[in-house]
């Protein structure tokens, strides 16, 4: 069969917070009456985005196109959730016209690209391509290495070097397999800052990966969707700190979440949760909160030290009204103290 027959599949990649769930909802704004599936994996116990997504108001976020993969990387996972997933999404009597892919932050997407050789799947859907979203102003910061400029250097003179950084090691397997990498926030950087910034990338990137810079992920699904790319076709072709090895584990990271009850001042909780990231190696916080006397769910999101929440979307009439906040870190997190820190328990330090 001719991979243009095939349905094809977008998997967005990207690093945590670089805003893939925010371009994923301008994607289906965008989509002019195109049936869009969109499958979303998330790292922790509370499928987050799944929820952004389907509260959205869009034509088409509906609770039957959005399936999501929860607790588990999805490369991780393939063989026991994403392939009997996408059979049983081929399988419909109205299948989709394109599907897109939303991986966890700390998912490696060469994995998954593979996992389109698998009998099941390979004759009936295509990878159109891989997206990587990166939040450009962190990256121009150098978040992923302590000197990027080193790491670059020492990866270009030993291709099998082992890096102490796994943020290092998983962004750059992100870029390495991308077919476009779309740098998000790039309004954030001055124009010297960008071009400094996609000149340090086009050394990493493969060759003929464009950089697209962005805001608020807001660009034209033609310039995503269409690639064409095949990609499960030449995986040899995109190289990976994990090729060789026979799984991914994810023992670099831990997450957990947090009940907290009704929070009836938000300031302050913002503020434990601003202390709480500063005083530990959290990356990310994100969830949704119980506002006494408010008729809508308030979301917040947290990455490294930029925190936004606003209120989605009322609360459903046959939902329990709870606040519950994940966080993924570093392993080694220290639970307990997190824990008091954001629910209170412990003196908030002058920020």
């Amino acid at each position: 069969m001719n991979s243009l027959r095939k349905i094809p599949a977008t998997v967005i990649t990207g690093f945590l917070g670089a805003g893939k769930t925010t371009l994923v909802r301008h994607l289906m704004e965008q989509a002019n009456g195109k049936r869009i599936a969109l499958i979303i994996n998330e790292f922790g116990d509370l499928g987050v985005d799944r929820e952004i997504l389907a509260a959205c108001g869009v034509e088409g976020c509906t609770e039957d196109t959005i399936i999501e993969l929860a607790n588990g990387c999805i490369c991780c996972t393939v063989a026991d959730e994403f392939l009997p997933t996408m059979d049983a999404l081929l399988n419909r009597a109205d299948p989709p016209d394109h599907i897109v892919i939303e991986t966890s932050g700390l998912a490696l997407p060469k994995p998954l690209v593979k996992a389109f050789h698998w009998p099941e799947i390979r004759h009936r859907v295509t990878v159109d391509g891989v997206i990587a979203v990166i939040d450009a102003n962190a990256t121009a910061a150098g978040r992923f290495a302590d000197d990027p400029d080193a790491v670059q250097a020492m990866r270009e003179a030993d291709d099998s070097l082992d890096h102490d950084n796994p943020l290092e090691e998983v962004f750059t397997d992100q870029l390495l397999c991308a077919d476009m990498v779309v740098l998000n926030k790039a309004d954030l950087l001055d124009d010297a800052g960008l071009a400094a910034l996609e000149s340090a990338l086009k050394a990493q990137v493969r060759p003929g990966v464009h950089l697209v810079p962005t805001a608020y992920g807001k660009i034209d699904p033609a310039v995503l969707l269409g690639l064409d790319k095949a990609a499960e076709d030449d995986l040899d072709a995109r190289p990976s700190h994990h090729d060789g090895d026979d799984e991914h584990d994810h023992e670099d990271f831990e997450t957990f979440f947090i009940d907290l009850g009704p929070v009836d001042d938000l300031d302050a909780l913002e503020a434990r949760l601003l202390t709480a990231i500063n005083e530990h190696d959290i990356l990310r916080i994100k969830g949704f909160l119980d506002v006494p006397g408010k008729a809508m769910r308030h979301l917040v999101q947290a990455v490294g030290p930029r925190l936004d929440h606003y209120y989605d979307r009322p609360w459903k009439a046959d939902e329990q009204r709870a606040s519950r906040l994940v966080v993924i870190g570093l392993h080694g997190l220290d639970r307990d103290a997190i824990t008091a820190r954001i629910r209170g328990l412990a003196p908030v330090a002058a920020l």
